[in-house]
């Protein structure tokens, strides 16, 4: 048996009047295994200023109040540290998983000086920030995560610690939550469907604390606020708009355009990802189709080529891109500025009114389509145009890997529009 575990020391969290205390701040040796939590004093104090975070040691050539050196307090947490691992060998052998109680006497037994001598106090509060990042870590490793996700969470983090520094799980009863919410709209001006997606994000990292045992505030359960939305504008390139764009011709100045564009149509003619088709290499091309396993979901895709995405593939077949690559795929940040440089050159500029809420204040704001563009408007636009042509949803779905209807039902909704549109011409005649 193999009891995973990690071993912290740190100063621990106390505030004094509200203020975190700082100076002379007692040491822990906090074991977290198994979804327990078990913290020990360790008898020595330091200020916070003299403590390595990274290394979890006194820094040296430091001394705390009691003139108390880095290399005899440093000697002792490594004595306890080993001590702690020896303990968890025991019980490994024994293939016992010891209980919380279990770990404090085992470890007591070993010392009885009172320096040293677990604390028989209530166990501190989990640090919340702490346990967002075992909870970060965890998922990520699991559901493979990518670097976007990441850093959805990190933006998650970044908002709770400008809430509240110190917060704890304690704090985040009703009252907490709809302050939260608040802040999130007032403070940091997001939009209702944005805090909704933070919202969402948080109780998530709730449930999980909640399984692990760190939260015992059930509050974000029930907790459901009032948030005003609208269902968000799905922009895409009609097929008129699209033949515009692709005949479009470039001013000989502004010839770095031409990559965009062909990329650009790739994906409004296969429906990949920006991910994806930054990753496509030569061998994923077949002799009529492409075999790619995506970066989002891990999905295993087969999407069968048309004269478009051959056209484009052929321009390129010759040319030598790093690492294997088939398209010349600039960052994701510089394709959508030229985008809508080039969007705006070939008068993509439809009036596109967006409806949005701020709390109770909607908000309306009518923008050119061309100011709207990004690399993920190629995918819907294949999407979009694939339903309107009669294509049935479940073959679009396996070219680009959605899982169930209720992610197409925007698109299926844009299609049936265009196809009501095309059949009141009929009305012209």
């Amino acid at each position: 048996m193999n009891i995973k575990r990690n071993i912290i020391f740190s100063p621990e969290n106390r505030k004094k009047d509200g203020k975190p205390v700082t100076v002379n701040v007692p040491i822990r040796m906090r074991v977290i295994y198994g979804g327990k939590r078990v913290d020990f004093t360790t008898g020595y104090r330091i200020d916070v200023a003299k403590w390595d975070a990274d290394k979890q040691r006194v820094k040296n050539g430091t001394t705390n109040k009691l003139k108390q050196s880095a290399s005899e307090i440093n000697a002792d947490l490594n004595k306890y540290e080993a001590d702690i691992q020896g303990i968890f060998k025991i019980f490994e052998v024994a293939e016992i998983i010891p209980t919380p109680e279990q770990l404090r006497q085992a470890f007591k037994k070993k010392y009885s000086p009172p320096e040293t001598v677990i604390e028989e106090e209530a166990a501190a509060p989990p640090d919340l920030f702490e346990v967002f990042d075992e909870f970060v870590k965890e998922n990520g490793r699991q559901n493979n995560w990518t670097t976007a996700t990441y850093e959805k969470f990190r933006a998650v983090k970044n908002h709770l610690q400008t809430f509240n520094p110190l917060l704890s799980f304690d704090d985040l009863s009703e009252t907490g939550l709809n302050d939260y919410v608040t802040f999130l709209r007032v403070k940091q001006d997001l939009r209702n469907s944005t805090i909704g997606k933070q919202m969402g994000f948080l109780k998530w990292f709730l449930r999980w604390s909640v399984k692990k045992g760190y939260n015992k505030n059930f509050a974000y359960d029930t907790f459901k606020p009032k948030l005003r939305n609208t269902q968000k504008k799905v922009i895409f390139l009609t097929s008129e708009e699209l033949k515009k764009f692709g005949e479009y011709e470039i001013p000989e100045h502004k010839q770095y355009l031409e990559r965009v564009r062909d990329v650009f149509l790739f994906l409004c003619f296969t429906g990949l990802r920006y991910s994806d088709v930054f990753n496509l290499k030569r061998s994923d091309i077949k002799n009529d189709h492409i075999e790619v396993t995506t970066v989002k979901t891990a999905d295993s895709l087969r999407i069968e080529l048309n004269k478009h995405s051959k056209a484009i593939l052929k321009k390129y077949k010759k040319v030598q891109f790093e690492d294997d690559k088939v398209l010349p795929v600039i960052s994701n940040q510089k394709m959508n500025d030229y985008l809508k440089e080039l969007a705006e050159l070939a008068e993509i500029n439809e009036s596109i009114r967006e409806t949005y809420y701020r709390g109770n204040e909607r908000i309306d704001e009518v923008t050119p389509k061309y100011e709207l563009l990004g690399t993920h408007a190629g995918r819907r636009t294949f999407i979009c145009n694939a339903l309107s042509l009669g294509i049935p949803a479940n073959v679009v779905m396996k070219w680009t890997g959605h899982s169930d209807y209720k992610a197409m039902k925007p698109y299926i909704d844009i299609a049936d529009d265009i196809k009501a549109s095309a059949m009141d011409k009929f009305n012209q005649l």
